[in-house]
């Protein structure tokens, strides 16, 4: 990124967090204007209502009913308040996590470490999850399943240029929508509930009855509170025995209480939810009230239209009852409504009926809220990074043309760029070098952007041309005292897994790191030229690097399918320099006689 568009996203997180920070200074102002309000209503109202009450109990009673008219306006518009506070809050703290971002300070976000695997075909040897992450620096899913499409989506890459196109068009369209992005985001951070929801909510959309003979209850928790109704009046006016009301009372609580143990296990299973229900209810909103163009955007918002009911309208009713049935905690709801209401048996019936008409659409409104959160974590990605660009495909395979390509965990003012050039099949790039040139950080250059392309996202690289074959990598095999395999087993284990895919017909885009690491050099000069001549044969393409200089053989027996590239290093005046430019040929300097002899370890000259 150039300095110039790095200081313009800067100046826009800043003049932003600037403004929310000034509104919550006004805001805090007007929580303790109103909350002063509210203590003089308090008192205004006792001292006048007693004052009065004595010889103007009409007008004692008028001032009293007016002070609580007026704190419950002022309570309003208390709650309101906060409420607005939060969200404020919640803007400011992403604002200044998005700065420290464009320093490379991801410690705000998830990197999914828990998704680091050994056995996958790239996502640890590119540093995908984990801490420090490409993952951890593109993430700001605020949903569990927001989290969970993304990571699928770094797992597995789009190997078809048609979605691909899709995903990069919706990406695009996000970018120029930063109000909503941000909207979105913050909206999701102040109430961002637990992981678990989607599992406990899918839970209740697929359990069974807990309310049996529901027709006889509706009729019990209608025909009660007339019953009520009815008993009252006639005590009041002397037709009925003040105790036959209790024993009535005593009837009626007995009979609400009987399905406790079934209503129980319904609140176990949505009680707890009603604050992730209206977060969800108020993203959907934002959702249902953008416009899109694109058409993946689009048929993602149109599935939250059921007809002119819309699901924003269909969570923010089930948060309702579920708030409403949490009530039962009560002690007042419990002592009186339920015996007058049956009140909680009321709102389980109505839970239950709303999951009868919208339980299957209720999880799919989940996922279809989870994609669109994955979309926005791309889309503040690409906005994050405007000099980026969206890669071109072509079917022809092998393909991959990358002009000043790069890393995008690496501070874009130090990293030097480097081209990558393959455009045929079978291909390989042989990449010579001495220790610390950049070898490998290239290979990770490469493979990263290469993700980064078929996942739908802009590349780090002035331009980029593809075919989204599948990449497999071998970058840090490792021992394994768990499944008691050797470091070498393991790297063969791998090989083994390409040579398999690729005798199956697989299209494939190998990179490799200093082939069979760990035999000694003779066995490996012999294995590694074998295994780079049947991955010719194989007709395959990719990079491998290695400190072996007679790969470079290869060139001549295979000048049409093999080319060779380095990175050299050069010693002036005793000290070690690297340009971290790739050149043609093959390495003409190796370092690693010379750092041993600068850290005090004595080398004989043979």
């Amino acid at each position: 990124m150039s300095k110039v568009e790095q200081e313009n996203i800067r100046q826009y997180y800043l003049a932003r967090l600037e403004k929310t920070q000034r509104s919550i200074k006004n805001i805090q102002r007007r929580l303790y204007y109103i909350g002063t309000a509210r203590l003089l209503v308090v008192i205004v109202t006792i001292v006048f209502a007693y004052f009065f009450y004595s010889y103007m109990k009409f007008l004692a009673a008028g001032i009293f009913f007016a002070g609580v008219a007026v704190f419950l306006v002022l309570l309003k518009k208390f709650d309101r308040l906060q409420k607005n506070r939060r969200y404020m809050e919640t803007s400011a703290a992403c604002d200044k996590n998005e700065l420290k971002s464009l320093d490379y300070d991801f410690s705000a976000f998830d990197g999914a470490p828990e998704k680091i695997d050994a056995g996958h075909f790239f996502s640890l040897d590119l540093d995908i999850f984990g801490q420090n992450s490409l993952f951890q620096s593109i993430n700001r899913t605020c949903t569990g399943y927001g989290k969970k499409i993304l990571v699928d989506w770094f797992e597995k890459p789009l190997q078809s240029i048609s979605p691909i196109q899709n995903r990069q068009k919706a990406v695009e369209e996000l970018t120029g929508k930063d109000f909503f992005l941000h909207h979105f985001r913050v909206l999701a951070l102040t109430d961002p509930g637990k992981d678990s929801d989607y599992a406990e909510i899918e839970n209740f959309a697929a359990s069974r009855d807990f309310i049996s003979h529901r027709k006889i209850w509706k009729v019990a928790s209608v025909f009660f509170p007339c019953l009520w109704i009815a008993l009252i009046i006639y005590a009041v006016f002397g037709f009925l025995s003040y105790n036959l009301l209790i024993v009535t009372y005593i009837l009626t609580l007995f009979i609400s209480e009987s399905l406790v143990k079934k209503i129980n296990l319904l609140q176990i299973h949505i009680g707890k939810k009603v604050n992730i229900l209206y977060s969800y209810s108020s993203l959907i909103e934002a959702i249902e009230n953008e416009e899109f163009q694109s058409p993946v955007l689009s048929e993602l918002k149109s599935h939250f239209f059921r007809g002119s009911i819309k699901a924003s309208f269909l969570f923010k009713k089930l948060a309702q009852l579920t708030d409403e049935l949490e009530q039962r905690a009560n002690l007042f709801t419990h002592i009186l409504l339920n015996p007058l209401l049956l009140w909680d048996i009321r709102k389980a019936i109505k839970i239950e009926e709303w999951k009868d008409k919208n339980g299957k659409e209720l999880i799919e409104w989940i996922k279809i809220l989870g994609e669109m959160d994955a979309f926005c974590s791309l889309g503040i990605f690409r906005f994050n990074h405007p000099d980026y660009v969206f890669p071109s495909f072509t079917d022809t395979y092998f393909t991959l043309k990358g002009e000043e390509t790069g890393h995008p965990l690496m501070n874009g003012d130090t990293f030097v760029r480097n081209d990558v050039d393959i455009e045929k099949c079978p291909f390989f790039l042989i990449i010579t070098g001495a220790n610390m040139a950049g070898k490998s950080t290239y290979l990770r250059t490469v493979g990263v952007n290469h993700v980064l392309a078929c996942i739908g996202a802009p590349v780090c690289a002035k331009s980029m041309l593809l075919y989204p074959a599948r990449l497999i990598t071998s970058l840090r095999t490792s021992d394994s005292l768990i499944n008691n395999e050797s470091y070498f087993f393991a790297e063969l284990k791998r090989l083994k897994i390409i040579i398999d895919q690729l005798k199956a017909g697989e299209k494939m885009f190998i990179i490799l790191d200093e082939i069979l690491k760990g035999t000694n050099s003779i066995d490996k000069q012999k294995g590694s030229l074998a295994l780079i001549q049947q991955l010719v044969r194989l007709q395959t393409c990719g990079i491998i690097a290695s400190h072996d200089l007679l790969l470079g053989s290869l060139e001549k027996d295979f000048p049409s399918n093999v080319k060779n590239q380095r990175f050299e290093a050069e010693i002036k005046d005793d000290e070690l320099f690297f340009s971290y430019k790739i050149q043609d040929g093959i390495a003409q300097n190796m370092n690693a006689t010379f750092l041993m002899q600068k850290m005090g370890i004595t080398v004989k000259q043979v």
